[in-house]
């Protein structure tokens, strides 16, 4: 029975947070009761809370569990930073649960298990965990918020960018198929007086709400932010964004001397959430039908599997089989890889010059690589690759912005020797309105934000038939 004698302890119990479990769940429960807002139009797949004394950012802590509660969840991946262990690489905890006044948080040994089977740069260190606060105060909050989970302890001890892609990659494959919540625990500046802490702590606020983990990185390495768990935050944007999340919403910010009324030095609390819409299958109502048969759309994804699948093998391209007249017309198409639910690959051709068929051949190899945004594609990722075809309508240059129709079209801009697309499902995807669409294209294309407005700005429309 060494799992039981092995059983994490309450360490901060008495000083963060109560150690009586009326006290505790009363407090928890006053907190959550406080935590007003409009519902989350969306399923929430991480948030971002913080670690301090409940009585500091207990308040700011409940806004992101309040969008949780009751919500059921098979597994909850807690990321939290290392304050007392410096070591490389991430440890979690195998040896038994977690305990809190509130009783036992059962830790999900086989999820454990097979994490550590997965890099060795994941290790079990179980003095890392012994006093580790960051990751202990996030307990009692789920254990009042959800009715029932099983837990995934990760303490980071690297927080480079590499190192949270590397536990990212290592963590998909062990939460397949299972509905999993991820926590990032975090506090921001440390000790800055008050207004100082704010212009630090609003450029994470601004990297969170742009989804964007490379700006957090940037601002992290240089100085121009901080957050003690940013390890732990650019890990749940990448697991998230992986897992299909494609919205970000900040739920609150405050600092200590909101509590204490000390301005001179103070600490930033963060709470917020990574969401993917409610729509199980978005893409059933973006872009248009072109006819296409089911047969015929086995058929195209035939072509580009087995084009990528030669090339790994080292194989000759195979010839196309025989083409029915729709396959045979000329049309521009995008074909897309995604791994583990996030981007792998995405390359297209926007003129209808060769048959669809061959179109999409082309551009399978091209997304697997030559997209250079990735390195080339590996025999070792392929099982887990699916592919996603957009065959293209004719483009169609407008001069009304009101004849764009979100969820329909998709977006060409040119100007001068700039050029930039989006796809009709990308709009959809991170519910942009019509400003926002044509603001991300011209950012796509290298332009100002604003650049669709320029008297020398071509805009077009087209749509495609995305499967």
């Amino acid at each position: 029975m060494a799992e039981k004698r092995l059983n994490r302890q309450p360490a901060v119990a008495g000083m963060f947070y109560p150690a009586s479990p009326i006290e505790l769940s009363s407090q928890i429960d006053s907190f959550l009761g406080k935590a007003e807002m409009p519902p989350l139009q969306g399923q929430v797949v991480a948030i971002i809370s913080p670690h301090a004394g409940y009585v500091y950012s207990g308040q700011v802590a409940a806004y992101g569990y309040k969008t949780v509660k009751g919500k059921p969840y098979d597994l909850v991946v807690v990321l939290s930073p290392s304050h007392r262990a410096y070591f490389k690489g991430a440890s979690v905890y195998t040896a038994g649960d977690y305990l809190t006044p509130l009783g036992v948080a059962k830790v999900d040994i086989e999820s454990c298990e097979a994490l550590l089977a997965q890099d060795s740069f994941i290790q079990f260190h179980p003095q890392v965990h012994e006093q580790e606060h960051a990751l202990e105060v996030q307990v009692p909050f789920l254990q009042r918020a959800l009715a029932d989970f099983k837990l995934l302890p990760i303490v980071m001890g690297s927080q480079d960018m590499a190192s949270c892609k590397r536990l990212k990659e290592a963590l998909l494959p062990v939460i397949k198929g299972k509905k999993v919540l991820v926590v990032a625990s975090s506090d921001l500046s440390h000790y800055h007086p008050d207004r100082e802490a704010r212009e630090l702590d609003n450029r994470i606020i601004k990297a969170v709400e742009h989804f964007d983990p490379d700006e957090l990185n940037n601002l992290l390495e240089t100085g121009k932010a901080e957050a003690c768990g940013g390890g732990p935050i650019i890990t749940a944007i990448l697991v998230s964004s992986a897992l299909g999340a494609t919205h970000a919403k900040v739920l609150t910010y405050a600092n200590s001397g909101d509590v204490s009324g000390d301005r001179q030095a103070v600490v930033g609390y963060l709470s917020a959430v990574f969401y993917k819409n409610s729509d199980a299958d978005p893409k059933r109502k973006v872009g248009v039908d072109l006819g296409l048969t089911g047969d015929e759309k086995t058929i195209l994804h035939s072509i580009a599997r087995d084009a990528i699948e030669s090339r790994l093998q080292g194989k000759p391209l195979p010839p196309l089989p025989a083409l029915t007249p729709t396959l045979e017309q000329h049309r521009g198409a995008f074909v897309t890889l995604t791994k583990n639910g996030g981007l792998r690959g995405c390359i297209g051709l926007i003129q209808a010059v060769r048959p669809l068929a061959s179109s999409v051949q082309e551009m399978a190899l091209a997304a697997a690589f030559q997209d250079p945004r990735f390195p080339p594609l590996s025999s070792e990722e392929w099982p887990l690759i699916e592919i996603e075809i957009s065959a293209l309508t004719p483009f169609t240059q407008i001069k009304d912005f009101s004849e764009i129709k979100i969820g329909t079209h998709g977006l060409y801009i040119q100007k001068g020797p700039y050029s930039g697309l989006l796809l009709p499902q990308v709009a959809t995807e991170y519910g942009w309105n019509r400003e926002e669409f044509l603001q991300q294209t011209c950012l796509k294309a290298g332009l100002p934000p604003n650049a669709y407005k320029d008297s020398d700005a071509k805009i077009y429309l087209f749509s495609a038939d995305i499967f």
